[in-house]
C-alpha cells in the first residue's frame, strides 16, 4: 500500500501542509518538527511521487543537464559541483548523456523546471525551432540563438596564454587541441592562438598547431608524443584542456623533459 503526506501528518500529529513543507526542506518548520516528520515518513517508507507532485505544485523542483560525457576527469569534477549547487537550492538533477534533442524530450516528459546544456559538438547543440517553454541555459560560444549561453570568452583565454608566455621570452610556442568544427569552443581556441601569435610576429611552423583529434587524456598523450619528437621542440606548450595536459604531462615524462626546466606548459 502507498504510504500518503496524509498518512504522515497522521503519524506525526501535525498538519497536512506542514508534512508537506518539511519533505521540501522549508525553513518555515521548525528543526524539530522536520526531524519528527522525517522519521515518521521513513519509519512508514515513504517514497516521493514526483509525477503527482509536479501536478499539483506545477514545479518538479527538477533541473535536467545535458552533458557530452563523464569519462573525462575535468567533466567529472565540474558536474559534481553542479549538482552540489542544485541541492543546496532544494533541486534535483537528471544528468543525460544523449543527444541535446533527446535529451530535452525525456525532460519534458519529467516536466523539469529549466534545462542546463554543455555544448561540445553538434551532438550537444540544440537548434533554435524547438518551440520549448522550457527555460534553457547553455555553456558555449555566444551568436544568434534564442536561449541565453554562458560564454567564458576562450579565445582570450588562449590569447592570454600565448601573450604571458611571449613576454617570459618564449617564441617557439605550440598549441595542442582538438581541431574539430563541430565543436565552437575548440574552434574558438585555436583561432585565438593564431590571432596572437601573428600580431606577436612569431612564426607558425607546422608543428605550431597539433590536432588532437578528441579531448581524452590519451589524445593529447598521442599528438604531445609526436610533437615532442621534431627538431627543434617547442620551448612552451598550451593546451586546450585539462584531461589534453594530463596526457602531455605523460608524454613529457617519457621523453625524460622536466617543466618547467626544459618546458613551459599551460593548461586551459
Amino acid at each position: 500500500m502507498t504510504v500518503t503526506i496524509k498518512d504522515i501528518a497522521n503519524a506525526s500529529g501535525v498538519s497536512y501542509s506542514t508534512v508537506s513543507k518539511a519533505l521540501r526542506n522549508s525553513p518555515l518548520v521548525k528543526p524539530d518538527t522536520k526531524k519528527k516528520v522525517l522519521q515518521v515518513a521513513e519509519q512508514l517508507g515513504y517514497s516521493p511521487n514526483f509525477a503527482a507532485r509536479s501536478l499539483a505544485s506545477k514545479k518538479s523542483q527538477t533541473i535536467g543537464l545535458v552533458w557530452p560525457t563523464i569519462e573525462r576527469i575535468a567533466l567529472s569534477a565540474l558536474v559534481t559541483k553542479i549538482n552540489e549547487v542544485v541541492e543546496k537550492n532544494n533541486y534535483s538533477m537528471i544528468l543525460s548523456v544523449n543527444r541535446a534533442k533527446e535529451a530535452v524530450e525525456l525532460f519534458k516528459s519529467f516536466r523539469v523546471d529549466g534545462i542546463m546544456i554543455f555544448e561540445e559538438g553538434g551532438e550537444t547543440q540544440l537548434s533554435d525551432d524547438t518551440g520549448l517553454t522550457i527555460p534553457i541555459l547553455s555553456y558555449g560560444v555566444s551568436g544568434e540563438h534564442t536561449h541565453p549561453i554562458i560564454d567564458v570568452n576562450h579565445k582570450k583565454a588562449i590569447y592570454k596564454a600565448v601573450a604571458y608566455l611571449y613576454q617570459l621570452g618564449h617564441k617557439n610556442i605550440s598549441y595542442v587541441g582538438d581541431l574539430s568544427p563541430a565543436d565552437k569552443r575548440q574552434v574558438e581556441k585555436s583561432k585565438g592562438f593564431e590571432e596572437v601569435m601573428m600580431e606577436a610576429g612569431l612564426k607558425l611552423s607546422r608543428n605550431s598547431i597539433l590536432n588532437t583529434n578528441g579531448l581524452s587524456w590519451y589524445n593529447g598523450y598521442t599528438a604531445a608524443k609526436k610533437l615532442l619528437q621534431q627538431t627543434p621542440k617547442p620551448t612552451a606548450i598550451i593546451s586546450g584542456s585539462y584531461d589534453i595536459s594530463v596526457g602531455i604531462l605523460r608524454a613529457v615524462k617519457e621523453q625524460q623533459l622536466s617543466i618547467p626546466e626544459d618546458l613551459s606548459l599551460i593548461s586551459y
